[in-house]
């Protein structure tokens, strides 16, 4: 087993609704069950893709929830966002039965979000599952095993199923799965959404142009939507935990970019899978990409709750890859996967003077990311 960061254990509480988000595959099920399996409180474990279950609770039919709860001390509830109206039928649940605890899962954010937010203000606790981190594989892999692993990371990604997999061939059929039965079935799911290939082709194009602006228009061009379509894919991919938009740091300086935007992928093998490229590193031209999109993703998943992350770049074209900005600090990080000495720009420097910069490479890397 490898220990994840997130402990329901210690964040449940009475009268309170555990929200776990995150993609399909990344354990969220595993480490709920995992869970109820050394507790001592009476609990019922329901999936949301019980029909029935889907009836009783969109009712909100008081006598029949409580009917429903009576005699349990927990109840928890996996792929919670099938269910029409949760949040309603949570809040009666918390609201009217003394000391219940309540647990759900949800691989799809923006459905289940704004089925939650509202009716659950104040009564729940939120957080959100990625592919392992570096951090949690720490707790099996000591530093140097973690660093002769790093090629399979930067090929194959870190979801679980993916990680204890024994073979490359068994890699790769298990990111081809992901990305042929998983990776857009939420966004699928909606009424409005048809055009599956139109996904596809709008990944496969950010796929290729992982650390550099993004343009809207040109994404329009290349996969056939219009630009307002095109914006809001983006936006329910990242919602759906396949992307990531990372925004221009600025203090409102005229010549810093902050109208477009760069996109990295939550998991390298997805990033792979989707425009079948697995070679191995010493046989491909977007080593620096894979770098990138890995560091960044993996320090996000440690850091989510408390650093604000940007990318810098002005019109002259000097950049940098990564801006944390953490309790009014201004940390710069610019990645090169050789040994490179680099020097924060000068403009940068001028402006933000008490921040600091750092250049991550391979030999540094596991520092950057096992420090929070």
């Amino acid at each position: 087993m490898i220990k994840r960061k997130i402990s329901i254990k210690e964040n449940i509480q009475k009268n309170k609704v555990l929200i776990l988000y995150g993609a399909r595959r990344v354990g969220k099920t595993t480490l709920l069950n995992d869970f109820l399996k050394n507790i001592s409180l009476k609990y019922k474990l329901d999936n949301g893709d019980n029909i029935r279950l889907q009836e009783l609770l969109q009712s909100q039919d008081f006598n029949k929830i409580k009917d429903y709860v009576e005699g349990y001390e927990l109840i928890a509830i996996d792929e919670a966002q099938q269910i029409p109206n949760i949040g309603m039928a949570l809040k009666i649940i918390v609201d009217q039965v003394r000391d219940i605890h309540v647990i759900v899962t949800g691989s799809s954010s923006f459905d289940l979000s704004q089925q939650v937010g509202e009716p659950l203000t104040g009564r729940k606790k939120t957080f959100t599952l990625y592919p392992f981190s570096q951090l949690e594989m720490n707790f099996k892999y000591n530093k140097h095993e973690l660093r002769e692993r790093l090629e399979d990371f930067l090929i194959f990604g870190s979801y679980p199923d993916v990680v204890l997999a024994k073979t490359r061939e068994e890699k790769i059929n298990i990111l081809n799965e992901l990305v042929d039965s998983y990776l857009l079935k939420d966004v699928l799911a909606l009424d409005n959404i048809k055009f599956s290939k139109k996904l596809l082709d709008l990944l496969k194009s950010l796929s290729l142009q992982v650390g550099n602006l993004v343009s809207l228009n040109e994404l329009s061009q290349q996969v056939g939507l219009d630009v307002k379509t095109v914006d809001r894919y983006l936006d329910l991919l990242e919602k759906s935990f396949v992307i990531k938009r990372l925004g221009g740091f600025s203090r409102n300086l005229r010549n810093e970019i902050t109208n477009k935007s760069k996109y990295y992928f939550l998991d390298n093998g997805i990033r792979n899978a989707l425009i079948s490229q697995f070679n191995y590193i010493d046989k491909r031209d977007d080593v620096g990409a894979l770098f990138e999109n890995f560091l960044i993703m993996d320090k996000m998943k440690n850091n989510s709750l408390i650093g604000n992350y940007y990318f810098w770049r002005n019109y002259e074209g000097k950049e940098i890859d990564l801006i944390e900005e953490k309790e009014g600090i201004i940390f710069a990080y610019e990645f090169k996967w050789n040994k490179f000495k680099a020097v924060a720009p000068k403009n940068f420097v001028d402006t933000y003077r008490k921040s600091r910069f750092e250049v991550i490479n391979k030999d540094n890397y596991l520092d950057f990311l096992l420090t929070k």
